[in-house]
C-alpha cells in the first residue's frame, strides 16, 4: 500500500497583502498529478488545511475541488485531521457527505474514541489502520484545579497527550489483532498528530504558534507508542524526522510561508508498506512562485536587482536595506529599478529611516521585529513590574492567548 502524507497547506494565507491562490492551485495541481504519477492508495493531511478559521470562499473552493479530484484518482481514502489554525467544526460540518467520496475528516476529539480510528480497506480486506487525532486542545486533554502550578498544568497537559495516543493506538491494536485472527496479517498502523516535538526545526517568519506552553511547546517521542509504524505529523514546517526515529516526520509546508522558508527545498512523505515495514521516500515540491530576499547596501540590492533581471525573474521580493546612509525615497527607487521586470516588491525594509521613527532597545531592531509577546515585556519594564512577578505573569498571559487562538469561531 502507497501512502502519501502532506500537511501545513495554509490554504488563503497572503504574504504581506498579496494573495497567494496560484501558488496553491498549482500545488494541489502538483500533488494530484503525484498521486497519479505514484499511483497512491491514500492521502494523509497532518492539519491546518485552511490559514485561518474563516477560510475565504476561494480557498475552500480550492479545497473542495481537490476533494472531488481525488476520489476520481486512484486514491481510494483521504484522512484529513485538524491543525490549530483550523476550525474543528468548519471542517467537520461536510464530513458526512465527504465520507460518501472516502474522505474521513477528524476535526476534533470525541467522546467515542472509534472514530479516531479508522481502517482503510479495498474489496472489503483492511490495508491499514489509522489513528488520525486531531490537533489536541489543552481543553481537550487537561482539567486544571486551584492551586496548580505552571510545572503541575505541563505535567498534566503531557499526561494528557500521552493517555490519548495510548487509548487511540490501544483501538487500532485491538483491531490489528483481529484481522491477524481473521488471516489478515502485517496491517500497518499509522498515526497522525499536529504538534510540537522536542527538538524540532523551525526558521523565522513561518508563523508557526506555539501550542503548548513552557516545556510541553517540545513533547518528547516517547508520548508516542512503540506500536504505531510510521506517524504523520503536522504543524512544524521544516521537512524532517524526529530524532533518530525515521518512521516518526513532519512532511513540512509545500509552500514557503514566509521568506524564511524561502530557500527550503518543500517535500511530500512517501510510505510504501510492505506488511507494517515502511519504505519512506521523500519527494520535492517544485517551487511555485519564487521568494527572494535581499540584504545589504543600495549597490548590493542593485546588483542582486540586476542579477534577477537577466534570467528574467518573477520573483516576490523582501528587501532589508542595511546601508549607513538615509535613503528617504528608497521604494521609488527600488520600483524604478524593477518597473521593467515582472518581479514584486512585497516588502521594504529601510533601517536607517526606522531609527529617526523608534527608539530601538536593541541592536538593528524595527518595529516588524517586535511580536505580541516582545510588547507585553515591553509593557512590563515600562510599568516597573517586579521581576520576581513577571514570569507568572507572562505564564498567564501565554495561557489567554493560546486560548484566543484555539477559539473556535464556527462552533456556535
Amino acid at each position: 500500500m502507497k501512502i502519501l502524507h502532506t500537511s501545513d497547506w495554509h490554504l488563503g494565507r497572503s504574504l504581506y497583502g498579496r494573495k497567494r491562490y496560484a501558488e496553491f492551485s498549482a500545488f494541489l495541481n502538483w500533488l494530484l498529478r503525484t498521486i497519479e504519477d505514484e499511483k497512491v492508495d491514500a492521502l494523509l493531511v497532518a492539519g491546518d488545511v485552511f490559514d485561518t478559521s474563516t477560510p475565504s470562499n476561494r480557498a475552500q473552493e480550492l479545497y473542495y475541488q481537490f476533494l472531488c479530484r481525488v476520489a476520481a484518482s486512484c486514491c481510494r481514502h483521504v484522512v484529513v485531521i485538524a491543525g490549530n489554525h483550523d476550525s474543528p467544526s468548519f471542517l467537520n460540518a461536510p464530513k458526512e457527505l465527504l465520507r460518501a467520496l472516502n474522505v474521513h475528516v477528524v476535526g476534533s476529539i470525541t467522546e467515542t474514541l472509534d472514530d479516531e480510528v479508522i481502517v482503510l480497506q479495498s474489496d472489503d480486506k483492511p490495508e491499514a489502520i489509522v489513528c488520525a487525532v486531531p490537533y489536541l486542545r489543552d481543553k481537550d486533554i487537561r482539567t486544571v484545579k486551584p492551586g496548580d502550578t505552571i510545572d503541575d498544568k505541563n505535567a498534566k497537559l503531557v499526561e494528557g497527550l500521552k493517555n490519548h495516543y495510548a487509548d487511540v493506538c490501544a483501538i487500532a491494536e485491538q483491531k490489528q489483532a483481529e484481522f491477524n485472527n481473521a488471516g489478515h496479517d502485517g496491517i500497518p498502523i499509522v498515526a497522525m498528530g499536529h504538534l510540537f516535538t522536542a527538538g524540532g526545526k523551525t526558521v523565522d517568519g513561518d508563523g508557526v504558534r506555539e501550542l503548548y506552553m513552557g516545556s510541553l511547546a517540545h513533547v518528547g517521542k516517547d508520548v508516542f507508542p512503540s506500536s504505531i509504524d510510521y506517524l504523520a505529523l503536522g504543524h512544524l514546517h521544516v521537512p524532517q524526522a524526529v530524532g533518530n526515529a525515521e518512521h516518526i516526520r513532519y512532511s513540512g509546508s509545500p509552500i514557503p510561508m514566509g521568506y524564511g522558508e524561502a530557500t527550503q527545498v518543500k517535500k511530500v512523505i512517501l510510505i510504501e508498506f510492505n506488511s507494517t515495514m515502511p519504505k519512506i521516500q521523500e519527494l520535492p515540491v517544485p517551487c511555485f512562485q519564487e521568494l527572494v530576499r535581499i540584504v545589504g547596501s543600495l549597490d548590493d540590492i542593485h546588483a542582486k536587482l540586476e542579477e534577477l533581471k537577466t534570467r528574467e525573474s518573477s520573483a516576490w521580493l523582501e528587501i532589508d536595506y542595511t546601508g549607513n546612509d538615509i535613503v528617504d525615497n528608497l521604494r521609488e527607487m527600488l520600483d524604478e529599478a524593477i518597473s521593467d521586470s515582472t518581479m514584486e516588491i512585497r516588502r521594504i525594509k529601510n533601517r536607517r529611516v526606522m531609527d529617526r521613527v523608534i527608539n530601538r532597545v536593541a541592536e538593528d531592531e524595527t518595529l516588524d521585529d517586535l511580536d505580541a509577546g516582545d510588547v507585553f515585556a515591553r509593557c512590563l519594564g515600562a510599568f516597573e513590574v517586579p521581576e520576581e512577578e513577571r514570569e507568572e505573569l507572562t505564564d498567564s498571559y501565554n495561557e489567554i492567548i493560546k486560548s484566543l487562538h484555539e477559539e473556535d469561531v464556527n462552533e456556535f
